[in-house]
Protein backbone atom coordinates (compact mmCIF):
# COMPACT_ATOMS: atom_id res chain seq x y z
CA UNK A 1 0.00 0.00 0.00
CA UNK A 2 1.59 3.53 -1.22
CA UNK A 3 1.80 6.27 1.11
CA UNK A 4 0.21 8.95 0.34
CA UNK A 5 1.83 12.22 1.34
CA UNK A 6 0.41 15.87 1.67
CA UNK A 7 1.94 18.83 2.67
CA UNK A 8 -0.77 20.06 5.11
CA UNK A 9 -3.07 17.85 7.37
CA UNK A 10 -5.98 19.44 6.57
CA UNK A 11 -7.55 22.26 4.82
CA UNK A 12 -7.77 25.00 8.29
CA UNK A 13 -3.78 24.66 8.18
CA UNK A 14 -3.30 27.06 4.81
CA UNK A 15 -6.15 28.77 5.43
CA UNK A 16 -4.54 29.75 8.89
CA UNK A 17 -1.35 30.37 7.51
CA UNK A 18 -2.47 32.17 4.54
CA UNK A 19 -4.16 34.36 6.71
CA UNK A 20 -1.38 35.30 8.94
CA UNK A 21 0.94 36.33 6.06
CA UNK A 22 -1.56 38.82 5.20
CA UNK A 23 -2.59 39.61 8.13
CA UNK A 24 0.96 40.65 9.09
CA UNK A 25 1.30 42.49 5.82
CA UNK A 26 -1.63 44.29 6.66
CA UNK A 27 -0.30 45.59 9.91
CA UNK A 28 2.99 46.43 8.00
CA UNK A 29 0.92 48.46 5.36
CA UNK A 30 -0.98 50.09 7.64
CA UNK A 31 1.83 51.90 9.58
CA UNK A 32 3.69 52.47 6.66
CA UNK A 33 0.51 54.14 4.84
CA UNK A 34 -0.11 56.31 8.10
CA UNK A 35 1.96 57.06 9.47
CA UNK A 36 2.64 60.67 7.77
CA UNK A 37 -1.12 61.28 8.24
CA UNK A 38 -1.01 60.39 11.82
CA UNK A 39 2.14 62.45 12.99
CA UNK A 40 0.42 65.53 11.31
CA UNK A 41 -3.06 64.93 12.71
CA UNK A 42 -2.82 63.40 15.95
CA UNK A 43 1.08 64.31 16.56
CA UNK A 44 1.63 60.22 17.20
CA UNK A 45 2.79 58.42 14.07
CA UNK A 46 1.87 54.92 15.67
CA UNK A 47 -2.07 56.17 16.15
CA UNK A 48 -3.29 54.39 13.67
CA UNK A 49 -1.26 51.09 14.16
CA UNK A 50 -1.89 50.93 17.60
CA UNK A 51 -5.33 50.87 17.46
CA UNK A 52 -5.03 48.57 14.09
CA UNK A 53 -3.34 45.97 16.82
CA UNK A 54 -6.36 46.40 19.06
CA UNK A 55 -8.61 45.86 16.81
CA UNK A 56 -6.14 42.79 15.52
CA UNK A 57 -6.37 41.53 19.02
CA UNK A 58 -10.05 41.53 19.37
CA UNK A 59 -10.78 40.18 15.66
CA UNK A 60 -7.96 37.11 16.66
CA UNK A 61 -10.43 36.72 19.28
CA UNK A 62 -13.93 36.71 17.36
CA UNK A 63 -12.48 34.00 14.69
CA UNK A 64 -11.24 31.79 17.47
CA UNK A 65 -14.68 32.27 19.24
CA UNK A 66 -16.47 31.63 16.16
CA UNK A 67 -14.20 28.63 14.95
CA UNK A 68 -14.83 26.75 18.02
CA UNK A 69 -18.78 27.29 17.97
CA UNK A 70 -20.81 24.82 16.37
CA UNK A 71 -22.20 26.76 13.62
CA UNK A 72 -25.19 24.84 13.74
CA UNK A 73 -26.27 26.83 17.24
CA UNK A 74 -26.41 29.83 14.80
CA UNK A 75 -29.47 28.58 13.57
CA UNK A 76 -30.69 29.47 16.84
CA UNK A 77 -29.34 32.78 17.40
CA UNK A 78 -30.41 33.63 14.04
CA UNK A 79 -33.54 35.90 14.90
CA UNK A 80 -31.55 37.50 18.30
CA UNK A 81 -28.21 38.39 15.68
CA UNK A 82 -31.13 40.22 13.85
CA UNK A 83 -32.67 42.52 16.45
CA UNK A 84 -29.52 43.31 17.99
CA UNK A 85 -28.31 44.33 13.95
CA UNK A 86 -31.24 46.50 13.40
CA UNK A 87 -31.27 47.95 16.75
CA UNK A 88 -27.73 48.77 16.06
CA UNK A 89 -28.39 50.03 12.46
CA UNK A 90 -30.82 52.27 13.91
CA UNK A 91 -29.06 53.86 16.36
CA UNK A 92 -26.28 55.03 14.73
CA UNK A 93 -28.45 57.10 12.50
CA UNK A 94 -29.69 58.83 15.69
CA UNK A 95 -26.61 58.69 18.24
CA UNK A 96 -23.82 58.18 15.58
CA UNK A 97 -20.89 59.88 15.26
CA UNK A 98 -20.35 61.86 11.79
CA UNK A 99 -16.82 61.53 9.86
CA UNK A 100 -16.74 63.51 6.05
CA UNK A 101 -20.60 64.09 5.86
CA UNK A 102 -21.54 60.41 6.93
CA UNK A 103 -22.67 58.98 10.21
CA UNK A 104 -21.79 55.53 10.42
CA UNK A 105 -20.11 54.84 13.76
CA UNK A 106 -20.81 54.27 17.15
CA UNK A 107 -18.22 55.25 19.96
CA UNK A 108 -17.70 52.49 22.78
CA UNK A 109 -15.42 54.16 25.21
CA UNK A 110 -12.03 55.03 23.15
CA UNK A 111 -13.11 52.72 20.02
CA UNK A 112 -15.73 53.01 17.24
CA UNK A 113 -17.69 50.71 15.00
CA UNK A 114 -19.61 50.46 12.39
CA UNK A 115 -22.72 48.50 12.70
CA UNK A 116 -22.68 48.04 8.58
CA UNK A 117 -20.34 46.03 8.72
CA UNK A 118 -21.96 43.59 10.88
CA UNK A 119 -25.09 43.89 8.58
CA UNK A 120 -22.66 41.75 6.14
CA UNK A 121 -22.47 39.28 7.91
CA UNK A 122 -25.70 39.20 9.02
CA UNK A 123 -26.93 39.04 6.02
CA UNK A 124 -24.84 36.34 4.76
CA UNK A 125 -26.18 34.19 7.62
CA UNK A 126 -30.03 34.95 7.38
CA UNK A 127 -29.59 34.18 3.24
CA UNK A 128 -27.83 30.71 4.37
CA UNK A 129 -30.15 29.75 6.49
CA UNK A 130 -33.10 30.61 4.30
CA UNK A 131 -30.96 28.82 1.20
CA UNK A 132 -30.59 25.96 3.40
CA UNK A 133 -33.85 25.20 4.71
CA UNK A 134 -35.34 25.56 0.99
CA UNK A 135 -32.52 22.92 -0.10
CA UNK A 136 -33.13 20.76 2.55
CA UNK A 137 -36.91 19.98 1.04
CA UNK A 138 -37.49 17.30 -1.12
CA UNK A 139 -39.93 19.64 -3.24
CA UNK A 140 -39.52 23.11 -3.35
CA UNK A 141 -41.97 24.92 -4.96
CA UNK A 142 -41.91 28.29 -4.63
CA UNK A 143 -45.90 29.02 -4.91
CA UNK A 144 -46.09 27.34 -1.77
CA UNK A 145 -43.01 27.97 -0.04
CA UNK A 146 -42.56 31.50 -1.33
CA UNK A 147 -42.12 32.66 2.59
CA UNK A 148 -38.90 30.92 3.04
CA UNK A 149 -37.31 33.10 0.70
CA UNK A 150 -39.16 36.41 0.55
CA UNK A 151 -39.47 36.65 4.57
CA UNK A 152 -35.26 36.87 4.85
CA UNK A 153 -34.65 38.77 2.17
CA UNK A 154 -37.01 41.41 3.51
CA UNK A 155 -35.27 41.64 6.78
CA UNK A 156 -31.96 41.78 4.28
CA UNK A 157 -33.58 44.57 2.33
CA UNK A 158 -33.95 46.92 5.81
CA UNK A 159 -30.70 46.46 6.62
CA UNK A 160 -29.91 47.29 3.74
CA UNK A 161 -31.68 50.49 3.62
CA UNK A 162 -30.81 51.13 6.84
CA UNK A 163 -27.00 51.26 5.78
CA UNK A 164 -27.99 53.18 2.55
CA UNK A 165 -29.31 56.21 5.15
CA UNK A 166 -26.06 57.01 6.70
CA UNK A 167 -25.31 57.27 3.70
CA UNK A 168 -23.13 54.01 2.70
CA UNK A 169 -24.17 53.15 -0.59
CA UNK A 170 -21.27 50.65 -1.10
CA UNK A 171 -21.87 48.60 2.02
CA UNK A 172 -25.69 48.39 1.32
CA UNK A 173 -24.80 47.09 -2.31
CA UNK A 174 -22.95 44.42 -0.22
CA UNK A 175 -25.40 43.75 2.35
CA UNK A 176 -27.91 42.99 -0.44
CA UNK A 177 -25.34 41.83 -3.45
CA UNK A 178 -23.93 39.13 -1.90
CA UNK A 179 -27.17 37.56 -0.15
CA UNK A 180 -28.56 37.73 -3.75
CA UNK A 181 -25.55 36.68 -5.29
CA UNK A 182 -26.17 33.29 -3.21
CA UNK A 183 -29.55 32.74 -4.34
CA UNK A 184 -28.37 33.47 -7.74
CA UNK A 185 -26.29 31.02 -7.24
CA UNK A 186 -27.71 27.85 -5.50
CA UNK A 187 -31.64 28.49 -5.84
CA UNK A 188 -32.49 30.34 -9.03
CA UNK A 189 -32.02 28.39 -12.16
CA UNK A 190 -29.57 30.26 -14.61
CA UNK A 191 -32.57 30.75 -17.25
CA UNK A 192 -33.51 33.28 -15.40
CA UNK A 193 -30.34 35.11 -14.70
CA UNK A 194 -30.70 37.47 -17.86
CA UNK A 195 -33.78 38.75 -16.22
CA UNK A 196 -32.77 39.21 -12.48
CA UNK A 197 -29.12 40.62 -12.88
CA UNK A 198 -29.89 43.29 -15.32
CA UNK A 199 -32.29 44.44 -13.56
CA UNK A 200 -30.43 44.32 -10.10
CA UNK A 201 -27.64 46.53 -11.79
CA UNK A 202 -30.14 48.79 -13.53
CA UNK A 203 -31.68 49.64 -9.90
CA UNK A 204 -28.72 49.88 -8.44
CA UNK A 205 -27.85 52.26 -11.10
CA UNK A 206 -30.94 54.09 -10.32
CA UNK A 207 -30.29 54.51 -6.71
CA UNK A 208 -26.94 56.23 -7.29
CA UNK A 209 -28.60 59.04 -9.43
CA UNK A 210 -30.70 60.18 -6.92
CA UNK A 211 -27.33 61.93 -5.09
CA UNK A 212 -25.55 63.84 -7.87
CA UNK A 213 -21.79 62.96 -6.00
CA UNK A 214 -22.55 59.47 -6.90
CA UNK A 215 -23.47 60.31 -10.49
CA UNK A 216 -20.12 62.00 -10.85
CA UNK A 217 -18.20 59.26 -9.97
CA UNK A 218 -19.69 57.17 -12.74
CA UNK A 219 -19.14 60.30 -15.01
CA UNK A 220 -15.17 60.25 -13.86
CA UNK A 221 -15.03 56.28 -13.72
CA UNK A 222 -14.85 56.11 -17.38
CA UNK A 223 -12.66 59.48 -18.21
CA UNK A 224 -10.92 60.42 -14.71
CA UNK A 225 -8.57 62.86 -16.23
CA UNK A 226 -11.55 64.98 -17.49
CA UNK A 227 -11.65 66.09 -13.71
CA UNK A 228 -8.56 65.12 -12.16
CA UNK A 229 -8.21 68.09 -9.98
CA UNK A 230 -11.83 67.43 -8.12
CA UNK A 231 -14.01 64.41 -8.57
CA UNK A 232 -11.10 62.12 -10.67
CA UNK A 233 -8.53 63.04 -8.21
CA UNK A 234 -8.95 60.20 -6.22
CA UNK A 235 -8.92 57.89 -9.16
CA UNK A 236 -5.71 59.57 -11.13
CA UNK A 237 -3.59 59.64 -7.90
CA UNK A 238 -4.45 55.70 -7.17
CA UNK A 239 -3.28 55.05 -10.66
CA UNK A 240 -0.43 57.38 -10.65
CA UNK A 241 0.53 55.55 -7.15
CA UNK A 242 0.50 51.76 -8.70
CA UNK A 243 2.03 52.88 -11.51
CA UNK A 244 4.88 54.70 -10.13
CA UNK A 245 5.79 51.12 -7.88
CA UNK A 246 7.26 49.68 -11.23
CA UNK A 247 8.79 46.08 -11.21
CA UNK A 248 10.44 45.83 -7.45
CA UNK A 249 8.57 49.02 -5.81
CA UNK A 250 9.83 52.17 -4.14
CA UNK A 251 10.67 50.28 -0.82
CA UNK A 252 9.01 50.14 2.40
CA UNK A 253 7.92 53.39 3.93
CA UNK A 254 9.21 54.88 0.90
CA UNK A 255 6.03 56.09 -1.01
CA UNK A 256 5.30 59.40 -1.83
CA UNK A 257 1.55 59.25 -2.70
CA UNK A 258 0.82 59.11 1.43
CA UNK A 259 2.16 62.72 1.86
CA UNK A 260 -1.29 64.19 1.60
CA UNK A 261 -1.43 63.30 -2.26
CA UNK A 262 -3.78 59.79 -2.30
CA UNK A 263 -6.77 60.23 -0.10
CA UNK A 264 -7.69 57.32 2.30
CA UNK A 265 -4.45 55.90 1.67
CA UNK A 266 -4.88 53.92 4.76
CA UNK A 267 -8.07 52.29 4.18
CA UNK A 268 -10.05 51.78 0.75
CA UNK A 269 -6.84 52.47 -1.14
CA UNK A 270 -4.02 50.64 0.93
CA UNK A 271 -3.28 48.85 -1.98
CA UNK A 272 -2.24 51.46 -4.03
CA UNK A 273 -0.10 52.17 -1.22
CA UNK A 274 0.91 48.73 -0.93
CA UNK A 275 1.84 48.46 -4.74
CA UNK A 276 3.84 51.85 -5.14
CA UNK A 277 6.23 50.37 -2.42
CA UNK A 278 6.55 46.56 -3.62
CA UNK A 279 5.74 47.11 -7.25
CA UNK A 280 4.67 44.29 -9.63
CA UNK A 281 6.12 41.12 -7.27
CA UNK A 282 4.28 42.49 -4.43
CA UNK A 283 1.24 42.66 -6.57
CA UNK A 284 1.83 39.06 -7.62
CA UNK A 285 2.02 37.72 -4.16
CA UNK A 286 -0.77 39.38 -2.93
CA UNK A 287 -3.15 37.71 -5.74
CA UNK A 288 -1.58 34.18 -5.36
CA UNK A 289 -2.49 34.34 -1.70
CA UNK A 290 -5.93 35.42 -1.91
CA UNK A 291 -6.21 32.46 -5.35
CA UNK A 292 -5.25 29.98 -3.15
CA UNK A 293 -7.59 31.38 -0.28
CA UNK A 294 -10.21 31.14 -2.81
CA UNK A 295 -9.54 27.43 -3.59
CA UNK A 296 -9.20 26.39 -0.47
CA UNK A 297 -12.10 27.81 1.08
CA UNK A 298 -13.73 26.00 -1.67
CA UNK A 299 -12.93 23.09 -1.28
CA UNK A 300 -13.83 23.50 2.56
CA UNK A 301 -17.50 24.24 1.81
CA UNK A 302 -17.75 21.24 -1.20
CA UNK A 303 -16.66 18.84 2.02
CA UNK A 304 -18.91 20.84 4.34
CA UNK A 305 -21.59 17.34 5.57
CA UNK A 306 -24.66 19.39 5.84
CA UNK A 307 -26.16 21.79 3.48
CA UNK A 308 -26.35 24.75 5.77
CA UNK A 309 -22.55 24.47 6.23
CA UNK A 310 -21.89 24.36 2.32
CA UNK A 311 -24.01 27.23 2.08
CA UNK A 312 -22.45 29.12 4.61
CA UNK A 313 -19.26 28.48 3.27
CA UNK A 314 -19.98 29.43 0.19
CA UNK A 315 -21.40 33.00 1.46
CA UNK A 316 -18.37 33.42 3.78
CA UNK A 317 -16.48 33.19 0.34
CA UNK A 318 -18.77 35.51 -1.20
CA UNK A 319 -18.80 38.33 1.12
CA UNK A 320 -14.54 38.07 2.01
CA UNK A 321 -13.49 37.24 -1.26
CA UNK A 322 -15.73 39.03 -3.12
CA UNK A 323 -14.79 42.37 -1.21
CA UNK A 324 -10.91 41.78 -2.23
CA UNK A 325 -12.01 41.57 -5.66
CA UNK A 326 -14.17 44.69 -5.42
CA UNK A 327 -11.29 46.71 -3.74
CA UNK A 328 -8.39 45.90 -6.13
CA UNK A 329 -10.83 46.37 -9.30
CA UNK A 330 -11.31 49.61 -7.54
CA UNK A 331 -8.09 50.63 -7.18
CA UNK A 332 -7.14 49.94 -10.29
CA UNK A 333 -10.01 52.04 -12.18
CA UNK A 334 -11.98 48.94 -13.12
CA UNK A 335 -14.99 49.78 -10.63
CA UNK A 336 -15.93 53.16 -9.59
CA UNK A 337 -15.09 54.90 -6.38
CA UNK A 338 -17.07 53.00 -3.64
CA UNK A 339 -15.99 52.50 0.40
CA UNK A 340 -15.24 48.66 -0.13
CA UNK A 341 -12.02 47.94 1.92
CA UNK A 342 -9.38 45.05 1.24
CA UNK A 343 -9.79 42.41 3.56
CA UNK A 344 -6.85 41.99 5.92
CA UNK A 345 -5.04 44.59 4.45
CA UNK A 346 -6.95 47.76 4.88
CA UNK A 347 -7.26 49.74 8.72
CA UNK A 348 -10.79 49.56 9.77
CA UNK A 349 -11.63 47.77 12.75
CA UNK A 350 -15.27 46.51 11.98
CA UNK A 351 -14.06 45.24 8.98
CA UNK A 352 -11.71 43.62 10.33
CA UNK A 353 -13.60 41.92 13.34
CA UNK A 354 -16.03 41.27 10.61
CA UNK A 355 -13.80 39.37 8.26
CA UNK A 356 -12.26 37.30 10.58
CA UNK A 357 -15.49 36.08 12.24
CA UNK A 358 -16.62 34.98 8.83
CA UNK A 359 -13.35 33.48 8.59
CA UNK A 360 -13.58 31.44 11.67
CA UNK A 361 -16.87 30.50 10.88
CA UNK A 362 -15.72 28.72 8.10
CA UNK A 363 -12.94 26.92 9.88
CA UNK A 364 -14.88 26.01 12.47
CA UNK A 365 -16.64 24.30 9.35
CA UNK A 366 -13.67 22.38 7.88
CA UNK A 367 -12.85 21.51 11.71
CA UNK A 368 -16.10 19.31 11.61
CA UNK A 369 -15.77 18.11 8.72
CA UNK A 370 -12.14 16.57 9.05
CA UNK A 371 -13.66 15.43 12.69
CA UNK A 372 -16.63 13.37 11.18
CA UNK A 373 -14.83 12.22 8.66
CA UNK A 374 -11.83 10.81 11.38
CA UNK A 375 -14.48 9.11 13.42
CA UNK A 376 -16.06 7.39 10.22
CA UNK A 377 -12.62 6.12 9.41
CA UNK A 378 -11.99 4.92 13.37
CA UNK A 379 -15.53 3.33 13.10
CA UNK A 380 -15.21 -0.06 13.29
CA UNK A 381 -16.98 -2.33 9.98
CA UNK A 382 -20.90 -3.33 10.93
CA UNK A 383 -20.40 -7.39 11.40
CA UNK A 384 -21.61 -9.01 8.10
CA UNK A 385 -24.76 -10.50 8.26
CA UNK A 386 -25.00 -15.08 8.04
CA UNK A 387 -26.70 -15.22 5.38
CA UNK A 388 -24.69 -12.92 3.33
CA UNK A 389 -21.43 -14.84 4.46
CA UNK A 390 -22.71 -17.92 3.72
CA UNK A 391 -23.68 -16.72 0.16
CA UNK A 392 -20.39 -15.13 -0.40
CA UNK A 393 -18.33 -18.79 0.68
CA UNK A 394 -20.68 -20.38 -2.04
CA UNK A 395 -19.79 -17.09 -4.51
CA UNK A 396 -16.21 -18.22 -3.79
CA UNK A 397 -16.39 -22.10 -3.90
Amino acid sequence: MRTRYTLFKSDTEPIVIIMAILLVTGTINVFSSSYVLAAMDFENPYYFLQRHLQWLVLGIAACWICRRMNYQRLRGLMLVGLAVTLFLLVAVLFVGTTINGAQRWLAVGPLSFQPAEFAKLMAVLLEAFSISSVLGKERFRMDRDWPRVVVPFGAILLMAFLVYREPDFGTACIVFGVPLLMALVLLIPPRYWLGIVPMGLLAAFAIGMLQPYRMKRIEVWFDPWSDARDAGYQMVQSLSTIGSGGIFGMGFGDGVSKYEYLPEAHTDFAFAIFSQEHGFFGVLLIFFLLAVLLIICMRVAARAKDTFGQVLSLGIIFLVLGQALANLAMVAGLLPVVGVPLPFISYGGSSLIVTMAGMGMLLGIADRSRAEDTAKKKRPPEPEAPEMRRRRMHVVR
